[in-house]
């Protein structure tokens, strides 16, 4: 599967992701006549890089603790009976206790209870049939970043996300596939100016990866640091800039000029930069989590998420919802603090895994 892919604008529409586990794809669509797509080999689908252990393997036993709080609860009301409205009730109730959330829970179980109201049903069959249903929904929002270096420099990606959401070790698992995996030249921005902490860390991460790394004394204008990052990383003929940013949503004004005037500086540049803005989601939050991309839309143009920490959480089904509810593309997941544990998104393995069946 695909995960990243470069365009020079925007994030137009692209193939839904299959399988596999691959970042990136041979730009076919180049855009523009001048731009120089970075195009990486091949990898196998879905490698086994844990003794054996695939990546759907992971993935199941990452959203083991969501799973296992459906499949119990499917287990106590599926009893080999006819589906009747009070069946339907109870499954839409366990769906929302699943973090679905009670639109997504309710447009689940309408098209779940499709040609099948009235006739007796199994656990194995319910279980298959919501995975089909929550597949279909999933499938929209599994794209690829697409992205292109244009000969005028790097391809600039900004990444928000609240503190603690996982900012720091998704943009260093991030330039670790692209510089081991791909070759390609990174440099790292520390654009979250207000602690200290936060700089140091992402500075092992930029020196584990092997990327350039750029920051500023503590308390720095962020936007000053994306200005002159981006003429460093132009100077060093870097592929691509991340510049991380600060989220501390409880100062929301201060954190919404920040991040306005971090875009605003950027595009003294260019005015196509940020080529995309990623907003980072920690599924432990759970229903939280739409309060922020609705929070980080009203202050930037969010492009993609990426949601962390679906190890740790019993939440996972909120995949679910913020798919339903907001239509963002979904880049990839993580399962866990290893350099690999950040993946492409896959609907069908997703859905599957969520419910407690096999890949």
């Amino acid at each position: 599967m695909e995960m990243f892919r470069f365009c020079k604008f925007c994030l137009p529409a692209v193939d839904l992701l299959r399988s596999g586990m691959i970042f990136w794809r041979k730009d076919k669509d180049k855009e523009a006549p001048d731009a120089a797509p970075i195009v990486p080999p091949v990898q196998p689908d879905r490698p086994a890089d844990r003794e054996g252990e695939t990546w759907v393997s992971r993935l199941g036993m990452g959203l083991g603790k969501s799973s296992a709080k459906l499949t119990q609860g499917l287990t106590d009301l599926i009893t080999k009976k006819k589906l009747d409205q009070d069946t339907l009730d109870q499954l839409e109730e366990l769906l929302i206790t699943a973090d679905l959330g009670p639109k997504t829970a309710a447009r689940v179980v309408s098209e779940f209870a499709e040609g099948r109201f009235g006739k007796d049903i199994g656990e194995d069959e319910v279980k298959q049939a919501l995975a089909e249903t929550i597949t279909r929904i999933l499938a929209p929002v599994a794209k690829p970043l697409v992205v292109t270096k244009p000969d005028s420099g790097p391809f600039v990606l900004l990444v928000c996300g609240v503190n603690g959401a996982g900012k720091t070790t998704t943009i260093g698992k991030l330039a670790h596939r692209w510089i081991r995996h791909d070759g390609h030249k990174v440099m790292i921005a520390a654009g979250d100016t207000f602690r200290a902490a936060a700089v140091e860390q992402l500075k092992i991460w930029a020196d584990r990866a092997g990327a350039s790394f750029m920051a500023k004394d503590t308390g720095a204008d962020a936007a000053a640091v994306a200005f002159e990052a981006y003429q460093q990383a132009k100077q060093a003929g870097a592929d691509i800039l991340m510049i991380d940013t600060a989220g501390r949503l409880h100062n929301k004004a201060n954190l919404m000029a920040e991040l306005k005037k971090i875009v605003r500086v950027l595009k003294k540049h260019d005015d196509s930069l940020p080529h995309a803005v990623l907003l980072v989601l920690d599924s432990t939050t759970g229903q939280n989590a739409h309060a922020q991309v609705e929070t980080f839309k009203e202050i930037t143009n969010v492009t993609g998420l990426i949601v962390t920490k679906l190890d740790g959480s019993a939440r996972g089904g909120v995949v679910v919802g913020l798919a339903d509810r907001f239509g963002l593309p979904i880049h990839a997941v993580g399962v866990g603090e290893g350099i690999d544990d950040l993946q492409a998104f896959n609907p069908e393995d997703y859905a599957r895994a969520l419910v407690g069946l096999k890949s």
